[in-house]
């Protein structure tokens, strides 16, 4: 068995859970500035309640990146947020360019909040097996963005 915790260094995460911690990150950090976008550029019957809403969801996923980051470096791995790496690796979608309506927000947000939960999932059991620590943070980034994106699939069936 290898020994992958000293009293030097503390646990170090293997190459493989940095790279699935790296991919969380960079999904994190779109999926908050596509949030932010579309707080911008939301438009209609609703807006108040949306704009505050994606808000929200922005400090949520702001949180939760920095939670991500700051895990990897007490884990000895180097989390890139430069906006390069994450458009380059990003597995989430894009919000259309331009206002947008309050419906079409609502339902573009929720599939990209979805897409970074199945990111998120995508990972989980190969995070666990090495770090249950590092799963149980997965862990509440997923139960934190599917509540997110409850709100708002919630938000949007008056639409």
């Amino acid at each position: 068995m290898t020994k992958t915790q000293t009293a030097t260094t503390g646990f170090v995460a293997s190459a493989a859970l940095s790279t699935a911690l790296q991919q969380v990150l960079v999904d994190l950090i779109a999926l908050q500035l596509q949030a932010k976008n579309a707080h911008w550029n939301v438009t209609g019957a609703g807006f108040r309640s949306v704009h505050l809403l994606l808000d929200e969801v922005v400090d949520t996923v702001s949180g939760f990146a920095d939670d991500v980051a700051e895990r990897m470096r007490a884990l000895h791995a180097t989390p890139d947020g430069r906006p390069g790496t994450v458009d380059a690796s990003r597995q989430i979608g894009d919000l259309p360019a331009g206002e947008q309506r309050v419906p079409t927000v609502l339902t573009t947000m929720t599939e990209l909040v979805v897409n970074a939960v199945e990111g998120v999932r995508t990972v989980h059991d190969a995070v666990d097996a090495e770090d249950p620590t590092t799963a149980d943070l997965l862990h509440a980034v997923i139960q934190g963005l599917e509540e997110k994106a409850w709100m708002l699939r919630s938000e949007n069936a008056d639409h």
